[in-house]
């Protein structure tokens, strides 16, 4: 388990880094095209908040509340949670206390994504350009809202192992498996949005042209 919250808070730690590099990054960028001369700014107002933001964080909630639903019933008295290397059971705890434990963190990843994009869409107008910028804040808001997602997908196969061998005595895939290749696709899926982002950006492009 603690090993288990250690990749989750790496992983979160990872995502919010990557989201405010990405952010700060463009804000930079804004300032600068601001402070041309001959630029002129439209009146803008902050952007719309919509559940595309956060549809990976609410579904992966949503089917972590059907996984227990289905295996509650199934679960022993004592359920074992912690285990060797060979798969072997080396920790137990009662079924309510697994139940929370995996479902409260769900929760609180998917309010957190949400916090964020919320609170970014207010604070859009304070960042935003024109549309000849050509950075697209929605797009950034998609990304920054789901990458909290990343995290979750680990909780989540780690509670599908965790039910499996209660319930049947099969484990799914080891967890430090499934961390790795969660978070080489999280990292891959960002580097190639960071690089689109920066090179699709007016003042790259203008650099890139002289």
């Amino acid at each position: 388990m603690i090993v288990l919250l250690v990749i989750l808070v790496l992983v979160l730690v990872l995502s919010l880094g990557f989201g405010a590099a990405i952010w700060f990054t463009f804000r930079h960028r804004l300032s600068a095209i601001r402070g041309e001369p001959g630029e002129e700014t439209a009146a803008v107002t902050p952007l719309a908040f919509h559940w595309r933001y956060v549809i990976l964080p609410s579904v992966l909630f949503l089917l972590s509340v059907i996984l227990v639903i289905y295996f509650g019933r199934l679960l022993p008295a004592e359920v074992a949670y912690r285990f060797r290397p060979d798969g072997s059971p080396d920790g137990w705890l009662s079924s309510g206390m697994i139940i929370l434990w995996t479902l409260l963190p769900q929760f609180f990843l998917t309010l957190l994504a949400g916090a964020i994009t919320w609170g970014t869409t207010r604070l859009s107008a304070l960042f935003q350009q024109t549309a000849d910028t050509g950075i697209n804040l929605e797009r950034i808001l998609l990304l920054m809202g789901n990458m909290i997602a990343v995290p979750q997908i680990i909780l989540f196969f780690a509670m599908l192992d965790i039910f499996s061998y209660n319930s049947y005595q099969i484990h799914i895939m080891p967890l430090w498996l499934i961390a790795l290749i969660v978070m080489g696709l999280g990292v891959i899926i960002l580097g190639i949005f960071f690089v689109r982002a920066i090179r699709q950006s007016p003042g790259t492009r203008d650099s890139t042209n002289r």
